[in-house]
């Protein structure tokens, strides 16, 4: 005897498909009120204190959308954020959040068309602890090569040079400076501003910084060397001692920056020598001293560095 199977039609098997997909559509489309169960990230906390611990990291809502609403929110499921920034204390030091009055901006962080309607949990507790402050100096890594005859007018600059930092005593301590990442400039010509990130310890978790860029800059300008003719003076000569110069001049060789160049004169420095240390060191020549010189002004030589003098009795 054989046996024989029938075909299942293939207009049963469409029709079918076609039943389902409908029912699907009716059975999404209805509005339900269901629990759903969201993650939460707490924001806005406030300055001087640091979250240690929650009572939860997830909020239960009741909640009424569509099938397709629903079924979507359980699959992409975003955590939600929690303003922190008015947390309520109690007698005993502990810190919460009253859940409800979050309402309204909870609702507006869930999807269109999902539609909040009770928070499980009035209260959420927290853990604070207090934060303390300090100010950090901050250093640069800084790889600079100038081009040949060019170099800074003045010491760059660096705002903020210092970062305040909040965080638990233990780690505060352990700070001592705080690192910018590596800046490397070649052939500088001219003047350079960067905005550097912040390197955060990263041993270091509840630390809060209120920057985390610092502009570096440097105002760069072309070097030449210069050569005048300075007088000079001589201080504490005794009464009675006559001193007979071969020269009442010295020459000054210096290097300065292209655009300060018009700016020196035989004013812009004086020149000592002292006669008590050639006195005391048995010395037969005076010693000259820059004594003071523009802050504009490099690499400052006298020439000759020794100066003969004849006493007259």
């Amino acid at each position: 005897m054989v046996k024989t199977t029938k075909k299942i039609p293939k207009t049963f098997i469409v029709f079918f498909i076609i039943s389902l997909f409908i029912w699907l559509l009716i059975t999404f489309s209805k509005e339900y009120t269901a629990e759903v169960t969201i993650p939460i990230v707490f924001k806005n906390i406030p300055q001087n204190k640091l979250l240690q611990q929650s009572s939860q990291d997830e909020l239960r809502l009741s909640v009424k959308a569509s099938g397709f609403k629903l079924a979507t929110a359980k699959i992409r499921n975003k955590a939600i954020d929690i303003d922190a920034s008015k947390v309520k204390q109690t007698k005993k030091g502990k810190y919460y959040i009253i859940s409800k009055k979050q309402f309204l901006k909870i609702q507006a962080q869930l999807r269109t068309g999902i539609y909040l309607q009770t928070i499980e949990k009035d209260t959420i507790s927290l853990s604070i602890g207090e934060l303390v402050s300090k100010y950090v100096p901050v250093l640069p890594k800084l790889n600079l090569e100038y081009h040949i005859g060019y170099n800074l007018l003045k010491p760059i600059t660096i705002k903020p040079d210092s970062i305040l930092i909040s965080g638990p005593t233990s780690e505060i301590n352990e700070i001592k400076n705080l690192s910018l990442e590596p800046f490397i400039l070649k052939d500088i010509k001219t003047d350079f501003t960067e905005a550097l990130k912040l390197e955060k310890p990263s041993e270091f978790k509840n630390i809060k910084f209120k920057d985390t860029k610092v502009i570096v800059s440097g105002k760069v300008d072309k070097f030449t060397e210069g050569e005048i003719k300075v007088p000079f003076t001589i201080k504490n000569k005794p009464d009675g001692v006559n001193i007979t110069m071969l020269n009442e001049e010295i020459q000054l060789v210096f290097t300065v920056a292209l655009t300060n160049f018009n700016k020196i004169s035989k004013a812009s420095f004086k020149i000592e020598c002292d006669y008590s240390m050639s006195e005391k060191n048995n010395l037969t020549y005076l010693v000259p001293k820059v004594i003071s010189k523009p802050n504009f002004v490099r690499n400052v030589k006298l020439l000759p560095s020794k100066i003969d003098f004849l006493i007259q009795k």
